[in-house]
C-alpha cells in the first residue's frame, strides 16, 4: 500500500493510504490512527482518473457514484505517478468487477440499427458531481516511493476535506450485520433485475410507429436510467462483497499477517497489470531504445523483405481530389431515440470494442486513412532529419507533432472513422518538393506558391519538380483487441517511423473515451536516433446536443542516446469555464535538467513556441500548406485496401442514405465473421500481411534499417 499526508484546511492533515487490494484510496485523521478503520474512503471500481486545468499539478478522480475528488501534487513527475498508480488500481479492480458482475441476457454484441434517414451523430457528455479536494505535499522523507509528509509553502487553502464520517461503534455494528443485510440486497437486486428485464421486454413489444412507440424519448430514457441505476448498485453490491472477504480473514488470524513492515510504513504493492497494459499512455517508458527498432548486425541476419508483397508504383497513384471534410452534426430527434436506445444497453467502464455503433455517426474514411492524414504534412517530417544537432531535431519533432493533429483529427467534428477489418490495408504516399524541406527556426513562415480550395499547395505537375517521396502503409494487424500497424518512410532522406496503436473505447456514463495504447518510433538513421512516443487519447462529448471530440492527456517523447525527451500535454476543458483544446509541452534535455523549448496553445489553432535563446515562434496550423497524398484508383487498387473496401459505404453516406450505408457495412461484417469462422474451422491463425509480431510490438517487414 501507498500512504500520505494529504492537507486538507490551512493547518490540518489527512492522512491517506491507497489499497490495490481493496481498490480504494482511505484516509485517516491522524497517522497513529491507520491500524483503525478510515474515517473515509472512495471506491476506485469503476472511477476514472484525469488531468485538471483548474490549478498547478491538479487531477480529478472521478467516482462511479458520480463524485469527483480533486487532488493537487506537488509537481508534475508526482502528479503523474499518482495518476498512473490510482488509475492502474481502478483498472484492475473495474475488470475483474466485470467478471463478477453481470445482468443476465446482457450481449456484448449490441447492435443498434437506424431505420429511418437523417444526418449522422456521435457521443460525449460532461457530468455534474460533488467535488472535493485535496492537495499532494512534496516528500521530505529520505525514502521515495514510500511515504509523503507535509512541506509545502504557499500550498492554496481553499480546499474543501472528505467527510463520510462513521464512529466505531457504528462500524462494528455494521461489520457483523454484513452477512444478513448481504443476503436481503442480493434477493432484493435480484428481484429488481428481474422487473427491470420485464419492463425491457414491455417497452420493445411497442409498435414502432403509433402515439406509445418503442422508441419513444421518455421509454428510452426510462430504459437507460433503469439499466444504469441497477449497474452502479451492482458494482456497490460487489464492493461490499469484496469488503467482507477481505475483512472476514482479519477477524479469525493474528494482527501481523497484514501487519506494516517494521518502519511503521505500508509498503506499495504494485497491482499486476495484464501483458498489454504497459503500453498505455502516460506510463513508464525505459531510457533504452525500442528492442524491436534496434539494428541488426549482419551476423545475426535482417529478415528480407517477404515473397509476394504488393508493391505500389508511384507511376499509377493520382493526387487524391477527395473532400475529406465533415460537415458538424446535428442531433434529430430520431437519432436521439436510437442514441438513447444504445446507452439504454451499455454499463459504466464498458469495454465497447465490441459494441456497433448506428452508422449515421461514422465519417467517410478508415481509421487506416485518419493515421494517414497525420502526415499531412510531410515537409515538417522531413526537416526533422535535418536539424544541426540533437536538441534542434527534437525541437523540429516535437512542432511537427504539434501540428499534425488537426488535420488528422478534421478539427473538433466529432464523428468516428470506419473500423478496420481484419487484414485491411491502406497505401499512399506524398511527392514533397526538395525546396520545401528547410530549416524551421531559421527562416519564417514559408508560403506556398498558390493555393487551393481548403487551403492545399497545388501540385499540377509534382513530377517535373525535384521531390522526395514519402511511402506510406498500414495494415489492420489484429481484430479483438482492434490493433493497427502503419509505417512511413523516406528512403532518400534515411528516416522512417513504425506504430502500433490499439484503441481502446470505454462508455464513461454520458460521453466515450478512446484511449490510443501503443506507440510509436521515428528513426534518424543517418544520426542513429531513435525517438519513441505516444499518442493522446480522444474523447466524444455532448451526445445528445452537439457532439464534439477534444484530445487529453500526457504523451512522451524520448531519445535514450542524446538525452532528450519532451512531455506534452493535451488539457481537456474543465466543466466550469476554461478554454478547449489547449496543449501545452515541454522539450528537455535530461542529464543537464534544462528545458530547451516550451509551446502552449490550441492543437488545432495557434500554436506558441518559445527557446532557451529567448526565440519565440508562432505557427498558425490553420494555415499551413496541406500536401495532398497520392494513392491508387479504386479500381486499381487491392481487394482489402480501405477505399476499395469501403467504397459503397461510403457512396450511400455522401448521398445520405443510411440505411443504404447500413445495408453495405451489415454486409462487410458479415464476410468478416464468415471467414473468421473458416479459419477457426481450419485452425489456421490469421497472419499480416506487412507487419509482425516483435515482443509486445509490430513491426513493418522491411524497414529501412534492414537494408543499411
Amino acid at each position: 500500500m501507498r500512504a500520505t499526508k494529504l492537507k486538507a484546511f490551512p493547518d490540518v492533515l489527512r492522512y491517506f493510504v491507497l489499497d490495490p487490494e481493496l481498490g480504494q484510496l482511505q484516509y485517516f485523521v491522524h497517522e497513529h490512527g491507520k491500524s483503525q478503520k478510515p474515517r473515509g474512503s472512495l471506491p476506485l471500481i469503476g472511477a476514472s482518473v484525469v488531468q485538471s486545468d483548474e490549478a498547478p499539478h491538479m487531477f480529478i478522480v472521478n467516482s462511479f457514484n458520480g463524485e469527483l475528488y480533486k487532488l493537487r501534487a506537488s509537481d508534475a513527475k508526482e502528479q503523474q505517478f499518482w495518476m498512473n498508480q490510482l488509475q492502474a488500481c481502478a483498472r484492475r479492480h473495474s475488470d475483474s468487477s466485470a467478471k463478477v458482475w453481470k445482468f443476465k441476457g446482457s450481449d456484448e454484441h449490441l447492435s443498434v440499427e437506424r431505420t429511418t434517414g437523417g444526418s449522422q451523430e456521435v457521443l460525449g457528455s460532461s457530468s455534474s458531481g460533488r467535488s472535493r479536494s485535496v492537495s499532494l505535499l512534496p516528500p521530505a522523507s529520505s525514502s521515495p516511493g514510500i511515504q509523503r509528509h507535509l512541506a509545502c509553502p504557499g500550498t492554496p487553502s481553499n480546499i474543501v476535506t472528505i467527510t463520510h464520517h462513521k464512529s466505531p461503534a457504528a462500524a462494528r455494528r455494521a461489520k457483523n450485520q454484513y452477512p444478513g443485510r448481504l443476503l436481503e440486497v442480493k434477493e432484493v437486486m435480484s428481484q429488481a433485475e428481474g422487473q427491470q428485464k420485464n419492463l425491457v421486454q414491455s417497452i420493445e413489444s411497442l409498435p414502432t410507429r403509433g402515439p406509445l412507440s418503442c422508441l419513444d424519448q421518455d421509454l428510452l430514457l426510462l430504459k437507460a436510467t433503469s439499466a444504469a441505476t441497477l449497474s452502479c448498485l451492482g458494482e456497490c453490491l460487489n464492493i461490499l462483497q469484496q469488503t467482507q472477504t477481505h475483512s472476514q480473514p482479519q477477524a479469525s488470524q493474528p494482527n501481523h499477517t497484514r501487519s506494516p513492515p517494521s518502519d511503521g510504513v505500508p509498503v506499495w504493492s504494485v497491482p499486476k497489470m495484464p501483458s498489454g497494459e504497459h503500453l498505455k499512455n502516460g506510463g513508464p517508458h525505459s531510457a533504452e531504445p525500442s528492442p524491436v527498432l534496434r539494428k541488426k548486425s549482419p551476423a545475426h541476419g535482417a529478415e528480407q523483405h517477404p515473397a509476394g508483397l504488393e508493391v505500389v508504383s508511384p507511376s499509377e497513384e493520382v493526387t487524391d481530389m477527395e473532400d475529406s471534410d465533415e460537415e458538424d452534426l446535428g442531433v434529430l430527434d430520431d437519432q436521439r431515440s436510437i442514441i438513447l436506445h444504445l446507452l439504454s444497453q451499455l454499463k459504466l467502464g464498458m469495454d465497447l470494442t465490441r459494441v456497433v455503433l448506428p452508422t449515421f455517426i461514422l465519417e467517410k474514411r478508415s481509421l487506416l486513412e485518419m493515421y494517414a492524414n497525420f502526415m499531412a504534412h510531410p515537409d515538417m517530417f522531413l526537416s526533422i532529419t535535418a536539424g544541426a544537432t540533437a536538441e534542434d531535431r527534437i525541437v523540429r519533432f516535437v512542432e511537427y507533432y504539434l501540428t499534425a493533429f488537426h488535420e488528422g483529427r478534421k478539427g473538433a467534428v466529432a464523428k468516428k472513422p470506419y473500423n478496420p477489418a481484419l487484414g485491411e490495408t491502406f497505401h499512399c504516399s506524398w511527392e514533397v518538393p526538395r525546396d520545401r524541406v528547410r530549416p524551421l527556426r531559421s527562416q519564417g513562415p514559408r508560403e506556398p506558391a498558390s493555393r487551393g480550395p481548403n487551403n492545399t499547395q497545388q501540385q499540377d505537375d509534382p513530377s517535373g519538380t525535384e521531390c522526395y517521396r514519402v511511402r506510406f502503409v498500414a495494415e489492420q494487424v489484429s481484430h479483438h483487441p482492434p490493433v493497427s500497424g502503419f509505417y512511413c518512410e523516406c528512403p532518400e532522406r534515411s528516416m522512417f517511423v513504425n506504430t502500433h496503436v490499439w484503441t481502446r473505447s470505454k462508455f464513461m456514463g454520458m460521453s466515450i473515451g478512446v484511449s490510443m495504447i501503443g506507440e510509436g518510433t521515428l528513426c534518424l538513421l543517418e544520426h542513429d536516433e531513435e525517438y519513441v512516443f505516444t499518442l493522446p487519447c480522444a474523447y466524444a462529448r455532448s451526445i445528445l446536443t452537439m457532439p464534439w471530440v477534444e484530445l487529453g492527456g500526457k504523451v512522451t517523447i524520448n531519445c535514450a542516446k542524446s538525452g532528450y525527451s519532451a512531455t506534452v500535454t493535451f488539457h481537456t476543458k474543465p466543466f466550469y469555464g476554461g478554454k478547449v483544446h489547449r496543449v501545452t509541452a515541454e522539450i528537455k534535455h535530461n542529464p543537464t535538467n534544462t528545458i530547451v523549448c516550451k509551446a502552449q496553445g490550441e492543437w488545432n489553432g495557434t500554436l506558441e513556441f518559445t527557446y532557451s535563446s529567448g526565440e519565440t515562434k508562432v505557427i498558425d496550423t490553420t494555415k499551413l500548406p496541406i500536401i495532398k497524398k497520392k494513392l491508387r484508383p479504386v479500381e486499381k487498387q487491392g481487394r482489402n485496401e480501405s477505399r476499395r473496401l469501403w467504397q459503397h459505404v461510403t457512396k450511400s453516406l455522401k448521398e445520405g442514405n443510411i440505411d443504404k450505408a447500413t445495408e453495405h457495412k451489415h454486409r462487410l461484417e458479415e464476410r468478416q465473421r464468415g471467414e473468421e469462422r473458416q479459419r477457426a474451422a481450419d485452425n489456421s491463425p490469421w497472419t499480416p500481411k506487412y507487419f509482425s509480431k516483435k515482443e509486445e510490438g509490430w513491426i513493418y517487414h522491411n524497414t529501412l534499417w534492414k537494408s543499411h
